[in-house]
């Protein structure tokens, strides 16, 4: 079968480092290079002339059968290079493949090939018992192709999503998949910076520059030389020193504090925060040039409340993190309490609620009173406390605000002085909202 593939069509198989196959029309593999051999075992099934979906997923029908994208349709309807990311079962277990197709015709200009390279993703794993990222829901998969994508560049990164999502972690998947990932992931926590803690933090100083400079300090963005510089919550940062940061963005050079002599940065940047950038830029509160020069490629990380089939493979691999030796489990009225929660805290909070499950335990397994107060909460918890409305359902601005507030009371950790300060309001008109809250006669009490 293999004498009548044209000889440039294996020879660009060959030619291709990464795991390679080539495919028929039929999806029939007709060839695979040494490195898919290798890595995949299939040089002794190829006789049977098996197909790529059996290959991959152990699927009797084609991707786009079973609900996913088959990259090898899109190619052949559309004539161009298609690229996805699928869970491949693989001789080591299921893994995040990023998928490319690409067209190869024949002498008459008609497509009959398809060479099909097969990149392993990095950074995340549908495994319970892998490091790193976990999941395999379609928001998770969505969220990690965007990774994929975007991390071998230099844009910039703006990660988006609620607190407890996980953007520090996925920030350092980002940059350990890049070319940066010799040099330093440097995070900066942008809350709380005040101007004069801000330039000193981000450019360092001389010695005698201000009061109590007593020592040279090399800065962060200087740390950051041929890394990652990681800014977390970057909406927090007041707007008189949002200029400070577009000076640097913008001409790539900063001076230390208390010196003249200016300096080059050479940094990959990623920013995250919780808030809505675009309503900031529409209220003045958040430069909308500062905006465009760290939005080049946002990503969204969803909410847990989006995950819910995550939740056991989540749960699993956050117990085997949080007491390897013990090798706890959950029960299942307790896993069933796990999955009707609506965990406003996000993963998080999922592993809070794990840790303290297993100091309660003393055998190998949490019963559901080990994690008493999600089982108390009842189902009603998924919608109740999202803050937000169910499909189909409108709310008044009013009933909207009064559903976050009690989302957000359950979640935040601090005090109403700095609960203020993360809404955006005064500590008077947060005061006044909760009195408000208190009074309804459907609210939880403030």
């Amino acid at each position: 079968m293999n004498q009548e593939i044209p000889s440039d069509a294996l020879a660009r198989l060959e030619a291709t480092e990464h795991p390679a196959i080539l495919i028929g029309s039929d999806y029939r593999i007709r060839a695979a290079n040494r490195a898919y051999q290798s890595l995949y075992g299939l040089a002794g099934r190829l006789e049977s002339q098996q197909r790529c979906h059996q290959a991959s997923h152990n699927s009797p029908v084609p991707c786009d059968e079973i609900g996913e994208s088959c990259p090898l349709r899109e190619t052949r309807e559309s004539g161009a290079p298609h690229r996805v990311l699928h869970i491949h079962h693989t001789p080591r277990g299921d893994e995040y493949v990023d998928v490319e197709t690409r067209p190869i015709a024949d002498a008459e200009g008609e497509v009959r090939w398809f060479l099909e390279i097969l990149r392993p993703a990095s950074g995340a794993s549908p495994r319970p018992d892998a490091e790193g990222l976990v999941g395999r829901s379609p928001a998770f998969g969505r969220m990690l192709e965007l990774m994929q994508r975007v991390a071998p560049s230099n844009a910039a990164v703006l990660l988006l999503g609620e607190s407890g999502t996980g953007k520090e972690l996925v920030a350092r998947a980002i940059h350990q998949h890049s070319t940066r990932a010799n040099g330093m992931f440097v995070p900066v926590e942008c809350s709380g910076l005040t101007e004069g803690l801000f330039e000193s933090e981000l450019f360092g100083h001389e010695k005698g520059a201000f009061t109590g400079a007593h020592l040279s300090k090399t800065g962060l963005v200087e740390a950051a030389r041929g890394g990652t510089l990681f800014l977390d919550e970057v909406g927090d940062i007041p707007l008189q020193l949002q200029v400070k940061l577009l000076r640097l963005l913008e001409t790539g050079s900063y001076r230390r504090v208390g010196s003249i002599d200016p300096q080059q940065a050479d940094f990959r940047l990623i920013c995250a925060t919780h808030r809505d950038l675009r309503a900031m830029v529409a209220s003045g509160t958040f430069r909308q040039d500062l905006f465009y020069r760290i939005a080049s490629f946002p990503i969204r990380l969803p909410p847990l409340r989006e995950r819910q089939g995550d939740i056991p493979l989540l749960a699993q691999a956050l117990l085997a993190r949080i007491a390897p030796e013990r090798q706890l489990r959950l029960a299942p009225e307790a896993l069933q309490c796990l999955e009707r929660y609506g965990f406003p805290g996000n993963v998080r909070e999922l592993r809070n609620v794990l840790e303290r499950g297993s100091l309660m335990c003393d055998g190998a397994v949490i019963r559901a009173d080990h994690i008493a107060e999600v089982c108390a909460a009842g189902p009603e918890s998924v919608g109740a406390e999202q803050g937000l409305p169910g499909a189909g359902e409108i709310l008044s601005l009013e009933e909207l605000e009064r559903r976050y507030l009690r989302q957000v009371l359950i979640g935040f950790p601090g005090d109403r002085k700095s609960l203020a300060a993360k809404l955006g309001v005064s500590e008077r008109t947060l005061f006044r909202k909760l009195r408000g809250l208190s009074a309804d006669p459907n609210g939880e009490g403030g």
